[in-house]
C-alpha cells in the first residue's frame, strides 16, 4: 500500500460514481449521490495518485447501529490490503464515536464470493433475510 493516499470525508460524487462503474455497472445519479455523501456519517477514499482505487463509508444512527456500505477496490488493487485496511477503518471510526461500554449492531450486505473475507473480521449471517425494493420517486 505505498504510494497510497488515504482521505477521510472527502469522497465526492464524481469519485464515488466513477469508482462505483468499476465493479457494478451505471451508477445512481450525481444528485442523489452528492445527498449520499453530504448525509454520510465517514467515508473513507483510498487514492494511487489521481486516480481513486478504493472507497467505503457508514451510515447510521451514532447510538445503536451502522451500516457499512459500498465497499469497493478496483479489481486490478484487490488482494493488496486495502480492503482490510477499509473494514479496519470503518470499524476504528465505531470504536472513536460508539458510547463505551455497550454492544453495538454494525451490519453490511456482501455477495456469497465476498463473505469469507468480512468473516475473517467476525462479521457472520443470521436467520434473517435481506428485503429490498427499488422505489421510483414521484
Amino acid at each position: 500500500m505505498d504510494g497510497l493516499i488515504i482521505k477521510h470525508n472527502e469522497l465526492t460524487a464524481e469519485e464515488f460514481i466513477e469508482l462505483w462503474e468499476t465493479v457494478w455497472g451505471k451508477g445512481p445519479s450525481p444528485e442523489q449521490t452528492r445527498l449520499a455523501m453530504e448525509h454520510t456519517l465517514f467515508r473513507i477514499s483510498v487514492f494511487d495518485g489521481d486516480k481513486i482505487v478504493a472507497m467505503a463509508r457508514m451510515i447510521g444512527d451514532m447510538g445503536l447501529d451502522y451500516y457499512i456500505k459500498d465497499v469497493i477496490v478496483r479489481p486490478e488493487y484487490q488482494g493488496k490490503g486495502i480492503g482490510r485496511m477499509l473494514i479496519d477503518e470503518m470499524l476504528g471510526f465505531i470504536n472513536d464515536h460508539g458510547v463505551r461500554g455497550t454492544d453495538i449492531f454494525v451490519e453490511l450486505c456482501a455477495m456469497p464470493d465476498k463473505m469469507p473475507f468480512y468473516e475473517k473480521f467476525g462479521f457472520d449471517t443470521n436467520e434473517a433475510q435481506r428485503m429490498k425494493i427499488m422505489y421510483s420517486v414521484k
